[in-house]
């Protein structure tokens, strides 16, 4: 018996936060074209009402503009996903900030304060939004999106690396702590060719994917599929782990 692809999320309802482009956006069609109805979020109201049209409309698709780390922003997004779909079966955690370039002992406390609210701490708490609106008695996928650089050391986004590690790690916990009936995962891109990774390859893109062995960067599709494999029953025994998803390029020992 085989699965069928395009109904394996039927009935299934997925927040995804900063999908008004990249790779959250891409994970919110993968999830629609697969069956399920998503709730998006981003902080610019006109993206994200662009993304929602683009994505199908009001049927498959709802959108809230806020920040992530906003705990008012959080609820409000919790309680339209129950109210207008009736469950919250997906949290896909994919916003993340990166302000910071350099070593690490030139970065500001300040930057780095708020570069853990978002990409840890805010994961965090939209997971307890979750669990206590809806996981905690229906069960569910959390999937978090975090990077190669929380693998391994990437001196130029140390400190984003250092907060995708963290990430990593509380993955782990999550999934010990919310099994059985939650699985908690976690996605590790190397550079995918969005806005949000831009300054990591404009210009040089044929240099920067010379020591990837598939010899391209990612697209935000090929994570994609990996959040709708994630959120399936298809990945039902996995729960904990962090899916490398790179070209091969720590092969090489990149990052």
């Amino acid at each position: 018996m085989t699965t069928d692809l395009t109904q394996r999320l039927a009935g299934k309802v997925a927040i995804v936060t900063g999908a008004s482009r990249g790779i959250g956006y891409a994970a919110a069609e993968r999830l629609i074209s697969e069956g399920a109805r998503v709730v998006i979020t981003a902080r610019k109201p006109e993206a994200l009402a662009e993304a929602t049209a683009a994505l199908g409309g009001p049927d498959v698709a709802l959108s809230v503009a806020g920040r992530a780390d906003d705990p008012e922003h959080q609820d409000e997004v919790v309680r339209t996903a129950l109210e207008t779909f009736g469950s919250i079966d997906i949290m896909v955690n994919n916003t993340g900030i990166n302000p910071a370039y350099g070593p690490l002992l030139e970065i500001d406390p300040e930057v780095s304060r708020k570069i853990f609210a978002v990409n840890v701490i805010a994961a965090l708490e939209w997971v307890k939004k979750v669990h206590a609106g809806w996981m905690k008695e229906h069960g569910g996928s959390i999937i978090n999106i975090a990077s190669i650089a929380g693998v391994r050391p990437a001196p130029s986004i140390a400190m984003y690396g250092t907060s995708k590690a963290a990430l990593i790690h509380l993955t782990e916990e999550l999934a010990m702590e919310l099994g059985p009936t939650i699985r908690t995962n976690a996605i590790a891109p190397a550079v995918v060719k969005t806005k949000f990774a831009e300054a990591l390859y404009e210009g040089r893109e044929e240099k920067v994917a010379q020591p990837y062995p598939l010899k391209r960067l990612g697209q935000p599709e090929d994570i994609a599929s990996a959040v709708a494999y994630l959120a399936s029953d298809d990945s039902a025994w996995m729960t904990g782990q962090t899916l490398v998803i790179d070209g091969g390029v720590t092969l090489n020992g990149g990052a």
